[in-house]
């Protein structure tokens, strides 16, 4: 089996050259996926482990890397892992969603070829099918700049990845079958740092230093409040973008979001409290992790600093300022402010609300109506072999009508290269947290009620934050621009997970006729093949 899995995997690299410029380095990783039994709020569970780690390995990478990831799938059930924020530059083939790859059966491997285009920043992978997301199978992605790339801050003495998340006790199997079911989940039963319960996670630090936190949403519903005793945070980056130089005494990090801050431990040398609490919930779920001073005098004391609980006000004010330093470079020397996205004329907007109902006596959830359910083919394979009767193309409206939930596979139509705008439209009382796949884009306007096209005049069209995952708070709306510069089927989904499940989701079909690879790479020559497209040849391996 070794030797086997060795060819595959040099056989899946070597066929990249023929796509990838040779001078842009290659990092291998080889990943077994188990379940293993886990204890995070004190009780066994059976969680998703990678190597024998929950959470997962971290992804070092630097611009532009090539990353061949070997996943052995050693469950007992189909699985995918998928790259929120990486971006697969003309390949949605390597997203690792089931609208674009097939799962990785049980007891076989595939080889993931991603290469970070142009990117920077803070990000994390997790599996994205199944409920796995609820066992654990996430971890950490950072993506250095280059070296001759300037930062806008100096290299701290030390970078953590912090990985938060509520947290069910129930097995992922149990939930999965709540939902299957057509029932709602409970309330969450507490929420990890990086994998732990309360004071489980600590971080060490030395004194007059200053540290950099690569925090990140990976849980399955709840907003959570990030602060640290007695210690402020200045926010240095979000999901790639370098960001305004804002100082923070607490943070609200929607689900699904990434963020970057420094810190300096300027403070007497002991134990401080870090805090992690739930954002917009009755009851308040609440959780610490230690940051610990090389010479520390003493355990933590006092009590746990109090946080935002409520307000939404308070929210969306901090969501306006973060914006986009427009000084600083990115991923290449140039200024992030070179891009005058707010000179760019509208070539269409789409309206999309989320609403919640029931559907043959079972609970689902929609945008524009539409409840999303897979094919039984993934819908980017079937389109490369023209494969007819898996979807649709325009099953899914530009604009909501206020009708009744319905099931579809719901595919919409972009045109590459246009401009456009979307609204997400939230009419209900619950915040949501949108992530769109294969892109970034900018976050030009949010406020409360109904969005109309009167909203655009107090639109932020210089220095919008850029980023691919965006909170709508309740009886809201949020407002992005983005190019659609990057061919593919990219998903377009809620993260609050049992929602995504059970259908609000829908997939955006970038498509161009050109053949060029300049536009799209064909099919990865190592692409699994299942439903109406198995018994079918991608492309010769040499």
């Amino acid at each position: 089996m070794k030797l086997s899995l060795a060819v595959a995997l040099f056989c899946a690299t070597a066929s990249l050259f023929a796509i990838v410029s040779a001078e842009d380095p290659y990092r291998f990783f080889n990943w077994n996926v188990t379940y293993g039994d886990i204890y995070p709020l004190g009780v066994r569970q059976q969680g998703i482990l990678i190597n024998g780690q929950f959470p997962g390995p971290d992804i070092h990478s630097v611009t532009n890397d090539n990353l061949i990831i070997n996943v052995f799938n050693s469950l007992d059930e189909p699985f995918l892992i998928s790259w929120a924020g990486i971006q697969n530059r003309r390949n949605s083939y390597e997203d690792g969603v089931f609208g674009t790859t097939c799962p990785i059966p049980p007891g076989k491997n595939f080889t993931y070829i991603l290469q970070v285009k142009d990117q920077i920043g803070s990000f994390y992978y997790f599996p994205s099918l199944g409920f796995h997301k609820a066992a654990g199978g996430f971890g950490g992605i950072r993506i250095l700049s280059r070296p001759r790339i300037p930062v806008p801050f100096p290299d701290p003495a030390g970078d953590y990845t912090v990985l938060i998340g509520d947290w069910y006790k129930s097995n992922h199997t149990d939930l999965r079958d709540q939902l299957d079911r057509g029932k709602k989940l409970p309330f969450p039963d507490g929420i990890l740092v990086n994998g732990r319960g309360p004071g489980g996670a600590s971080f060490n630090v030395e004194q007059g230093k200053t540290y950099r936190l690569r925090i990140s949403n990976v849980g399955l519903q709840n907003s959570l409040n990030f602060r640290i005793q007695n210690h402020k945070m200045k926010l240095v980056e979000v999901e790639g973008t370098h960001t305004l130089q804002v100082t923070y005494s607490s943070l609200d990090i929607h689900v699904g979001q990434s963020y970057s801050v420094l810190f300096t431990a300027d403070q007497p040398a002991q134990d401080y409290y870090i805090v992690v609490s739930s954002r917009f919930t009755n009851p308040v779920l609440t959780t610490t992790a230690t940051l610990r001073y090389s010479n520390s005098a003493g355990p933590v004391s006092g009590p746990i600093p109090g946080g935002p609980t409520i307000q939404i006000d308070w929210s969306l004010n901090q969501a306006r300022s973060i914006r986009t330093n427009l000084t600083a470079s990115g991923p290449r020397p140039n200024p992030q402010g070179s891009y005058h996205y707010g000179l760019i004329n509208i070539t269409r907007t789409i309206r999309l609300a989320n609403s919640a109902g029931q559907v043959n006596g079972k609970q689902r959830y929609a945008v524009n109506s539409v409840s999303f359910v897979a094919p039984d083919t993934p819908m980017k394979v079937a389109d490369y072999f023209k494969i007819g009767g898996v979807f649709r193309v325009g099953s899914i409206s530009d604009n909501p009508y206020g009708g009744n939930i319905y099931l579809d596979t719901s595919v919409m139509h972009g045109d590459y290269r246009a401009f456009i705008e979307i609204v997400f439209q939230n009419d209900e009382d619950i915040i949501q947290s949108w992530h769109l796949d294969g892109y970034s884009f900018r976050v030009v306007g949010m406020d409360g009620g109904q969005w109309t096209p009167a909203s655009r005049n107090n639109y932020n069209l210089r220095d919008a934050i850029s980023r691919c995952t965006t909170q709508v708070y309740p009886k809201s709306w949020t407002a992005i621009y983005f190019a659609l510069d990057n061919v593919g089927m990219w998903n377009l989904r809620s993260e609050f997970w049992a929602r995504q499940y059970l259908g609000q989701q829908f997939y955006l079909r970038v498509y161009t006729t050109s053949t060029s690879l300049r536009d799209e790479y064909p099919i990865p020559k190592n692409a699994l093949l299942c439903g109406r497209a198995s018994g079918r040849r991608t492309r010769p391996m040499n």
